[in-house]
């Protein structure tokens, strides 16, 4: 074990930490991370708020269709794995616990994966519906003259959280499911290096992994990481900004954004280097606890009634928007008086912008992930934040939709949202909004804390070829990226600093193209280690040498016509003793019964306070494909072709790395190791002695 001095030289030597870093990803990375800043702050100022708008049709014309295709086959494979055989499998060694308590995992998942996210879009998103809906809830059809029948207010506002939790619920981490889950099983269970590339490996093989293609695969997941982060950074502290200038604290600015952003970098650095579990497990704890009594706030103080009756309504209106909505990719807005398409402005926006993010959140999740089963990890992915996002949008979407109807408030003059000022907007209707707004603006900087500190861990992850224990010096050297990228954007493109983070965020969903085909393909080959994981993974089974002790007596006092007495008895015995002849029989030349096997196959370990009992044996059984098998012609009995049993879609090789050793294949390597020196070298016996005999020879 390293000492602490050579601890200290390994995080913030330069020399050393450039010598563990993976230079053929990191430095690609870096020039390209920095070559996008220079043409998004000059492409944003050039173009202004049109800079964008030709990449984004591209895309929705293009590519728009593959996005929802592929989002809804995420969750089929996600429900596959969980209830398949593939569920009883454990991220990591079959006897190892969760590394992370189910609270403190849960708030890390969700603060790194969406958090910010709900409290950006948590009133916003519902009231852009309620006034620009899609075609398919907005309109009710036409009239026998061919009128327009549009759906009534209350129709329209019942859909609009439906089609916001269709945006926010199953797809959204479904996505986060197959690149998290993928990770977390190479890595801790297969012993690969914790990078994306890996995820592929069951499809192209070792050699072309560890290629060129690999690196690209990396440099992908890094260069559209820092762009999320940064994008969202950038967006974020203007919500701040907001909330400040709300309560009449600072007047938005370029300096205030600045200065927002050096102290979000500057907390997001002191996490990162405190690590995973002390800095950004408090932070999630902390900020769920806030964001959770900001929830409650707003539940018991704004229309407790009418938010506790929409809860119920709204899971229905997700589960009758899901169906319509998972293969709707031309959906336009109701009445055609919007430009654009409903579809290509949220859903096929949203589905590229959570793949842009599935590195950076999978990587993530995967790392806090270890010691779980894969039933565990889609249950809690999959299932436990859409079920807070139901009860999140019911809280503030329903609030700011029913002030809206009663006041007309949360919408502008103009008739636009304005996601920055709509939560405060919000607060401003209820009790004490000063405190609250406070809260808000904690919530929003925290969550952006838990993003940009959690975003610099896994981008230094990547550029140090997938190693979980990083130096301190690059995790805080990615932090300042992230800052000084959003810093660039918000100042350098001066008024059409918009237009710049906007520019970097439709790049992002660009990139998501590609990362779209890593994607599909590291499901593919999950299926295939999943299916080949199930077939080789032994199944426990327990075997009685008699019928259930309840059968044996039942029939016992059937034959003496009575329920107690030594008729009864002698039956007992009777049963018992001819039951032993049988198994006998059965069994051939082997122990008259299992039982008395077990029994003496544990007497040397035997102790009057152990829980383990002999009663029964327990066998580890592997199924088998018939094809596999085989009657030997010489003893009658059945054997298995070893060649005819299903191939690993992976090399069983070693790796010398300290991922490996705690993995579940590294494990059962060594494992294997010590037996075949020990047992297979014949230095123990076969048969033991006991300790009784032990003390006599004594």
């Amino acid at each position: 074990m390293a000492s602490s001095t050579e601890a200290e030289v390994s995080n913030w030597s330069v020399s050393s930490v450039w010598r563990s870093l993976n230079k053929p990803v990191f430095v690609p990375a870096v020039i390209i991370i920095a070559a996008a800043l220079v043409f998004a702050t000059w492409f944003g100022r050039a173009q202004g708020a049109e800079a964008f708008e030709s990449l984004n049709t591209a895309i929705v014309d293009t590519i728009g269709w593959w996005y929802v295709l592929v989002c809804t086959l995420f969750i089929g494979f996600g429900a596959w794995a969980a209830l398949s055989k593939a569920g009883n499998i454990r991220l990591g060694r079959d006897d190892e616990k969760p590394e992370f308590s189910l609270m403190s995992w849960f708030t890390m998942l969700f603060s790194a994966g969406m958090g910010i996210g709900l409290i950006f879009w948590g009133v916003a998103e519902p009231l852009n519906h309620l006034i620009a809906p899609p075609d398919v809830t907005g309109d009710a059809g036409v009239d026998a003259d061919g009128n327009l029948i549009a759906s009534t207010q209350e129709h329209i506002a019942d859909a609009a959280l439906g089609e916001t939790l269709f945006h926010w619920g199953l797809h959204a981490w479904g996505i986060y499911v197959v690149v998290g889950l993928g990770l977390a099983y190479m890595t801790f269970r297969r012993g690969r290096p914790l990078t994306v590339r890996w995820l592929l490996e069951p499809v192209f093989g070792r050699r072309l992994i560890e290629s060129w293609v690999g690196h690209l695969i990396d440099i992908i997941a890094i260069v559209g990481t820092i762009f999320g982060v940064v994008t969202s950074l950038g967006l974020g502290v203007q919500q701040i900004a907001a909330g400040l200038e709300f309560m009449d604290w600072a007047e938005s600015s370029n300096t205030l954004l600045t200065l927002l952003v050096i102290g979000i970098t500057a907390i997001a650095t002191f996490s990162v280097v405190s690590g995973v579990d002390k800095g950004l497990k408090w932070l999630s704890n902390i900020n769920m606890s806030l964001a959770a009594l900001l929830a409650l706030f707003v539940l018991i103080f704004g229309p407790t009634l009418v938010l506790l009756q929409a809860m119920v309504s709204n899971a229905g209106e997700y589960a009758w928007m899901f169906p319509q909505l998972m293969f709707e990719t031309s959906a336009n807005y109701a009445g055609g008086g919007t430009e654009g398409g409903w579809s290509a402005d949220w859903t096929i926006y949203y589905w590229g912008w959570w793949m842009s993010w599935s590195p950076f959140v999978g990587m993530f999740i995967a790392r806090i992930s270890r010691g779980r089963t894969i039933r565990q990890f889609v249950a809690g992915v999959l299932l436990a934040p859409t079920l807070i996002g139901i009860f999140w949008f019911s809280v503030f979407g329903n609030s700011g939709i029913y002030y809206q109807l009663r006041d007309g408030i949360m919408v502008g003059e103009d008739g636009a949202v304005s996601t920055n000022d709509s939560l405060f907007t919000l607060l401003e209707q209820l009790p004490i909004p000063a405190i609250t707004a406070v809260v808000a603006i904690l919530v929003i900087t925290f969550f952006f804390v838990t993003s940009s500190d959690s975003g610099s861990l896994v981008v230094d992850i990547l550029s140090h070829g997938g190693r979980t224990e990083t130096p301190r010096l690059t995790r805080v050297f990615w932090a300042l990226v992230e800052g000084a990228s959003a810093i660039i954007l918000l100042t350098a493109a001066g008024e059409a600093a918009d237009a710049a983070l906007r520019v970097l965020q439709i790049s992002s969903i660009a990139a998501a193209a590609p990362m779209s085909i890593v994607i599909v393909l590291a499901m593919i080959g999950m299926i295939r280690m999943f299916i080949y994981d199930g077939q080789n993974q032994p199944r426990y089974v327990r075997l009685r040498p008699h019928a259930s002790k309840t059968a044996l007596v039942d029939t016992a006092r059937e034959a003496a016509g009575a329920d107690e007495g030594p008729a009864v008895e002698r039956n007992l015995r009777t049963l018992v003793s001819r039951q032993g002849h049988s198994l006998s029989r059965f069994l051939g030349g082997t122990s008259t019964t299992l039982a008395g096997l077990g029994r003496e196959a544990g007497r040397q370990g035997d102790d009057e306070s152990s829980s383990i009992t002999y009663d029964d044996m327990v066998f580890a059984v592997h199924d088998v494909p018939a094809s596999a098998t085989a009657v030997d012609p010489a003893t009658g009995t059945i054997a298995v072709d070893e060649e005819a049993t299903p191939d690993s879609p992976i090399t069983e090789e070693v790796f010398d790395t300290p991922e490996y050793a705690e993995s579940a294949a590294g494990w059962q390597y060594e494992s294997e190791q010590i037996y075949e020196e020990v047992v297979g070298t014949g230095e123990i016996s076969t048969v033991e002695s006991r300790p009784e005999e032990d003390e006599q020879q004594k």
